[in-house]
């Protein structure tokens, strides 16, 4: 996708450069002798350019949530109540950030772990003053596990994660039993979850 802001006159001249992280974004390994998850992404090492590296560090400590292993008060990081729908892999973010722009009134929170796709989303949330957007940079599976409340969302978003499309990669798969079991703990009665896929046989 094209990385919005990329080639803008205020950020000439910059190089794209190594992401410098202000945390690690996904859990660490497990001790010895347990058997390790199997996750459904990799971290690619991608090129994150000078704004992007710079939008992690100065505006993710503002417009981020860190991880943690306990749950967190919504209405405390989004300073209100009001509607929280959660997106899971938000690639470069222009799609996050136009849905939450065009839904003042709905809460969200977006989680990914590669570093172009969250500088971008930071500085896109930056230049349009969205207020109603966090970020959260680690591992989604952790993040519903050990942060999000039980019947503490309206709605969970899954657009296009990676098919992993060869047979002995489907386990690899974000959308599993396992996963929707966890996040259904986590919606609010009627609550919904939105999947999209070109991946058909996903």
């Amino acid at each position: 996708r094209a990385q919005l802001a990329a080639d803008r006159p205020d950020r000439a001249g910059e190089q794209p450069g190594r992401l410098m992280s202000v945390e690690r974004p996904y859990a660490p390994p497990p001790p010895e002798g347990t058997p390790r998850p199997v996750r459904s992404f990799v971290l690619r090492q991608s090129r994150t350019s000078n704004a992007q590296q710079r939008a992690i560090e100065t505006l993710l400590p503002r417009l981020g949530v860190s991880f943690r292993d306990s749950t967190i008060d919504l209405a405390t990081v989004f300073g209100r109540a009001a509607p929280r729908v959660l997106e899971i892999g938000f690639g470069m973010g222009e799609t996050t950030a136009a849905i939450a722009q065009a839904n003042p009134g709905t809460d969200y929170l977006g989680i990914e772990v590669h570093a172009p796709g969250v500088g971008n989303l930071l500085m896109l949330m930056e230049d349009a003053g969205i207020a109603n957007l966090r970020v959260i940079r680690y591992d989604a599976v952790e993040v519903l596990r050990h942060m999000l409340p039980e019947a503490s969302l309206d709605g969970a978003h899954i657009f296009f994660p990676d098919p992993w499309p060869k047979k002995r990669h489907h386990k690899r798969r974000l959308v599993q039993g396992e996963l929707l079991n966890l996040l259904a703990t986590r919606l609010k009665r009627h609550g919904h979850a939105r999947f999209a896929s070109d991946d058909a046989d996903y």
